[in-house]
């Protein structure tokens, strides 16, 4: 684990340590390329790859989401099987182990109530001789809903991605989900059901983006794509961006945590692995006041890291992406983590709620010690689809109002009009749009 005081290295390059590539500077690993080679005859790079994959299903529809699907995933599949029936969610449903089921019932009642603390309202307000503003906050017609299904199973991401769906009011929610051998993981289907998605589609991949997103002879066109998935599902996303909307453009998991004297290196150790086990990109940071502390911390991870049974995932993510910063004192920690504009920040430290008000940048902020971030993950009820990869700089949360549009309101009186009329007039000359002011003045 690297160790770096902040007091004997070049601000710039500690900056530079901080920050992170962009998701689609991201090579990819050899042996991806060359399966790609075989099935492209060419070494493309993930960009070309995805317009590629986006360009054929938004030609070809059905016919191209399923040869896409047999080539990557060596399925064997068909339009006819690609909607998840009723009888394969009841055999999930039998199969499940019910305290699983239990605690995603809980976790879903927990994010239900939290997101529904989210809605806003429409509003009218009266001008003038009772002119009428206002704003109509409107639910989106349909979502789609991705979910990962590569490395592991992840029915959390169906209940966060799901309810504040349904909270919005959105009139149809369907989720496309990768199949392993033509099944879906149990428990994705269970939580599925349990957060209200309407229908599920057995494909993944950018195949699976573009088919949402243009729609095909069996899966119907979204308004918006929701959800997290690997480099190629992301790259499709922003593809597509246009011909619908997105969430966000996520890369791979991170977690920055502010540790003063009073930490528990514990603690900081086994909240870095919780990140580094997800994905051999994943970033787990930690910036301390207390040099003694971030030899704790790195001595504690490796510790921990011997007993991960993702250990492979976990070891080569810290070799990569794990890193500790001695900081001079807590503003310059908190100067750094807002560089950082990391993903999850933990501020393990005595008075967490002081440093609140100075966090500019972050998708979650998670504070005290015992306000682990897998808390957030599964069961508080905020929501764990957040901004990665320094945009939390201009990204939010995902949240309720994710799923919703507004529309202004605008309904002015006669005498109102003619009070203004002479202004519009003058605004419409200026910029040359003489129709304007005459449809303005057909009313004078």
């Amino acid at each position: 684990m690297r160790i770096f005081d902040s007091s004997q290295i070049p601000r710039d390059e500690i900056e530079r340590r901080l920050s992170k590539k962009s998701f689609d500077e991201i090579e990819l690993p050899e042996k991806i390329r060359e399966a790609n080679r075989k099935i492209f005859g060419a070494d493309l790079t993930a960009a070309e790859l995805v317009r590629k994959i986006v360009g054929d299903v938004r030609k070809h529809g059905d016919a191209a989401v399923i040869d896409y699907t047999k080539k990557f995933d060596g399925a064997d599949i068909s339009a006819e099987n690609f909607l998840v029936t009723a009888e394969e969610t009841a055999a999930a449903e039998t199969a499940a182990d019910s305290k699983i089921v239990d605690a995603l019932r809980r976790a879903a009642e927990n994010i239900r109530s939290y997101h529904v603390e989210q809605l806003p309202k429409s509003w009218l307000t009266y001008r003038g001789e009772n002119s009428i503003l206002g704003q109509a906050v409107i639910p989106l017609e349909r979502v789609g809903v991705y979910v990962p299904g590569g490395l592991a199973a992840y029915p959390s991401s169906v209940l966060m991605n799901v309810i504040p769906a349904k909270v919005a009011g959105v009139g149809e929610i369907i989720m496309c989900v990768p199949a392993k051998n033509g099944a879906i993981n149990p428990y994705v289907l269970v939580a599925a059901k349990i957060a209200g998605a309407d229908k599920i589609y057995k494909i993944g991949g950018a195949q699976a983006i573009a088919a949402m997103a243009f729609g095909t002879e069996t899966i119907p066109r979204v308004s918006k794509i929701t959800g997290p998935g690997n480099i190629f599902v992301t790259l499709a996303k922003k593809e597509v961006f246009g011909h619908c909307d997105i969430d966000m453009l996520a890369g791979p998991s991170e977690i920055l945590i502010i540790a003063d004297e009073t930490a528990n290196p514990v603690y900081a150790a086994a909240d870095m692995l919780s990140q580094a086990e997800h994905d051999p990109l994943a970033c787990s940071i930690v910036i301390t006041t207390d040099k003694n502390l971030a030899e704790k911390v790195a001595a504690e991870v490796e510790i921990q890291l011997a007993k991960l049974p993702r250990r492979e995932i976990a070891a080569a993510s810290i070799d990569s992406n794990g890193l500790i910063i001695v900081a001079l004192d807590l503003n310059e920690a908190v100067d750094f983590a807002n560089i950082s504009a990391p993903e999850h920040l933990e501020l393990l430290t005595a008075a967490p709620f002081n440093l609140l008000p100075k966090i500019k940048n972050a998708g979650a902020v998670f504070l005290g010690a015992y306000s682990p971030e897998p808390l957030g993950d599964y069961f508080a009820g905020p929501n764990h689809v957040l901004p990665t990869g320094g945009t939390a700089r201009f990204f939010s949360v995902l949240n309720v109002e994710t799923f919703l549009k507004r529309t202004s309101l605008t309904s002015y009186t006669r005498a109102d009009l003619l009070k203004v009329a002479e202004d519009i007039i003058r605004l419409a000359n200026a910029e040359g749009l003489s129709a304007h002011a005459e449809a303005i003045r057909k009313r004078q």
